[in-house]
């Protein structure tokens, strides 16, 4: 996915966790932050808090949706992945993208990964791996307009 590119539609889902919401919901609204995830990768869980505190910290600036991506069998497990997200706080809504639906609207390979967009749903950053928090809450705060 471009820079610039429109946020997907997000029908297809599996199930989702904690409501629902749509495209149509976020834009116009306030910049999104889509982090992709999945229950087999230790990285993600890893970054879990990092992306909680977003949630925390910018709770009226900034949607943050997680995306259940499952790389293997065992990560269709509704149970397991309902299990993992109350483990680790996650109180966002969380697209279980079982068919990999969001994954191939998104172009997206990797876990964790994150996509910004800003409140007229475009495309404003994205990263991949487990490193450069620094680097996403610089993108976070540029969407947002808040300067240090």
């Amino acid at each position: 996915m471009k820079l610039r590119s429109p946020m997907p539609s997000l029908d297809g889902a599996t199930e989702w966790i904690n409501g629902e919401v749509t495209r149509d919901e976020l834009i116009g609204d306030k910049p999104t932050l889509f982090h992709f995830w999945s229950i087999s990768c230790g990285l993600c869980k890893d970054a879990m808090p990092n992306i909680n505190e977003f949630r925390d910290e910018y709770k009226d600036k900034l949607n943050v949706i997680a995306v259940h991506m499952p790389r293997s069998e065992k990560d269709l497990d509704m149970n397991e992945i309902k299990k993992v997200v109350a483990e680790h706080g996650i109180t966002q809504p969380v697209y279980v993208d079982s068919k990999h639906t969001l994954k191939d609207a998104f172009e997206n390979q990797y876990v964790p990964s994150y996509y910004v967009f800003d409140e007229q749903g475009q495309l404003r950053h994205f990263q991949a791996g487990s490193g450069g928090m620094k680097m996403l809450t610089k993108r976070v705060k540029r969407v947002l307009g808040i300067t240090e």
